[in-house]
């Protein structure tokens, strides 16, 4: 039989190995925690790279949105080229919603040519060739440059009232204020008006518009 000196000691023997793992594991612990520790901030540090960069693409694209509208906005506004059907149109149908009727528009003498012309049989005359500076001048006819704006220019349009429909000065006022807003009929530059000999509340009109143009 062991004496209890013996089992004393051994005793003492199993506490210090356990007290030695204990710190042995304690240390391989704080070493583990150490380096989880260190790949943490790595990662925190790719989250917040990772982060700045999604920023900055979504300030990017919130710009590319903001100038490209703007830059649709500039084409609508001053168009790219001298479309007189599409603007007759427009004056015809502002003038129709207004309950005014027109008897004329008018643009300035142009020197295009006989280019593109129908003639009085149908037929469209065959294209001719032209230089590309010739076609460059052919471009900008009828067409005077606004100072102070590079690149765009502006076409006068001549716009009568049919003398056998006068209108009433609210119909007058509201095709004005139609004529201002419309994209191709930027600025009413001049009017004169004439009174009605039969009805003393209504009159004829001519005016003078301008549109602006970017070729």
């Amino acid at each position: 039989m062991m004496s209890s000196k013996r089992v004393y000691l051994l005793m003492i023997g199993l506490i210090v190995l356990l007290i030695a793992g204990l710190f042995g594991s304690a240390y391989g612990i704080q070493g583990l925690l150490r380096t989880k520790s260190v790949e943490l901030v790595g990662l925190k540090a790719k989250l917040t790279a990772l982060n700045q960069q999604q920023g900055g693409l979504v300030q990017a694209k919130k710009d590319i949105a903001t100038y490209s509208s703007l830059y649709d906005i500039a084409k609508v506004v001053v168009p790219e080229n001298k479309n007189q059907a599409e603007t007759v149109r427009q004056i015809v149908k502002l003038a129709s919603d207004n309950n005014v009727r027109l008897g004329s528009i008018s643009f300035p003498s142009s020197t295009l040519g006989n280019a593109g012309q129908v003639s009085p049989t149908g037929a469209t005359p065959a294209p001719t060739t032209t230089s590309p500076s010739k076609a460059a001048g052919a471009a900008l006819s009828q067409l005077t440059p606004v100072l102070g704006a590079p690149g765009v220019y502006v076409l006068p349009i001549n716009v009568s009232s049919d003398s056998n429909y006068s209108s009433t000065y609210p119909q007058l006022i509201s095709f004005l204020s139609a004529l201002e807003q419309n994209r191709l009929t930027a600025q009413v530059t001049s009017l004169n008006i004439t009174p009605d000999a039969n009805t003393s509340d209504r009159f004829s009109f001519i005016l003078t518009l301008n549109s602006y143009i970017k070729p």
